[in-house]
């Protein structure tokens, strides 16, 4: 079974990330997972922005934690032509049936736990809090925080989890493992060692492509989701992986 594609916050690298015109792209190339980051607004509003700050992605300054809604909704974000920041809640009505939310709340933030509590009030009003099986949830929380995925299984416990994690040790906790491809490279045993599905971030080069399928990883979180996808199905020369 080939691994299923997450595309990492939209088919980013084509469009501008977090943006619906990406995440659109994204289901149109074959992604059957979508990824993304929330932060919370100074007004308490869940917004899709990676950054602690909007210098990167905007056209302004400032930490989106510092910034009400209406602020933010004054910037144009990745060159769109038209201002406004990206909510979550309207990621969440873009969603198909069929295909899976990934979310990851950021940490360390100037509001700690309170971005998981309005994040499953959100899902809560949208019906998607109480799963009828991890299997069946149309949305994962992640985080490299095991703070934050503890809160989670607190407040939503049929919500799956990822624990996030890069090269460094990091508790064994969430339903799946959340590895970066940098980790694999450096321990190939980790798939088989993780004894639950793996989530793998972020995987763009053909030769870490085949690595991940090779080992067995089920989710690969990806800013290039046709190219990926054509990758798996096709008959790509394994090479060794570009660092």
């Amino acid at each position: 079974m080939l691994p299923e594609i997450v595309a990492h916050r939209g088919a980013s690298a084509d469009l501008a990330e977090h943006t619906l015109a990406a995440y659109e792209l994204a289901l149109a190339q074959g992604a059957t997972g979508l990824e993304c980051d929330v932060r919370l607004s100074k007004d308490g509003e869940l917004v899709c922005v990676h950054d602690r700050r909007v210098d990167r992605t905007s056209s302004g300054r400032g930490a989106v934690s510092t910034m009400t809604l209406a602020e933010l909704d004054e910037l144009r974000w990745g060159g769109e032509d038209k201002p406004g920041v990206l909510r979550l809640e309207s990621l969440l009505d873009l969603l198909p049936p069929g295909v899976r939310l990934w979310i990851e709340t950021k940490h360390p933030v100037r509001y700690g736990g309170l971005v998981e509590a309005k994040l499953v009030a959100l899902l809560a009003r949208h019906g998607l809090a109480k799963p009828p099986s991890k299997d069946d949830s149309s949305v994962v929380v992640m985080s490299f925080s095991a703070h934050a995925i503890r809160r989670v299984q607190r407040h939503a416990p049929r919500l799956p989890t990822v624990m996030l994690s890069g090269i460094r040790l990091t508790p064994r906790i969430g339903d799946y493992a959340g590895p970066s491809i940098e980790r694999l490279r450096a321990d190939p045993t980790y798939v088989e060692r993780a004894g639950r599905p793996v989530y793998c971030w972020t995987v763009d080069d053909p030769a870490d492509v085949l690595l991940c399928r090779r080992l067995g990883v089920r989710f690969i979180a990806t800013n290039k989701p046709a190219a990926t996808l054509e990758v798996l199905r096709g008959t790509v020369p394994e090479t060794e992986p570009s660092r």
